[in-house]
């Protein structure tokens, strides 16, 4: 999942062909509100759960470890 959520990142919402790792940086590398908007979209439709307002925090989209994390956690709670 990290994987994929990097390269989501990367190329669809960083635009940039500039090397992710799973604990880079985001919000250093350009993610932005916009961008949280973009990927929110993105993982509804990848990996089919929706992510609640309340977990919209800086420390649970700073990386894609911690996005994939936040997923899976997600995807758990629903059964899927």
């Amino acid at each position: 999942m990290e994987t994929e959520l990097i390269e989501i990142l990367r190329t669809e919402i960083l635009d940039t062909a500039d090397p992710l790792s799973p604990q880079s940086d985001l919000f250093a590398a350009g993610l932005d509100s916009m961008g949280i908007m973009q990927l929110l979209l993105s993982i509804e439709d990848r990996f089919g759960v929706a992510i609640d307002p309340a977990d919209l925090s800086r420390e649970n989209f700073s990386s894609a470890g911690k996005i994939a994390a936040l997923v899976a956690d997600k995807k758990a709670a629903a059964g899927l």
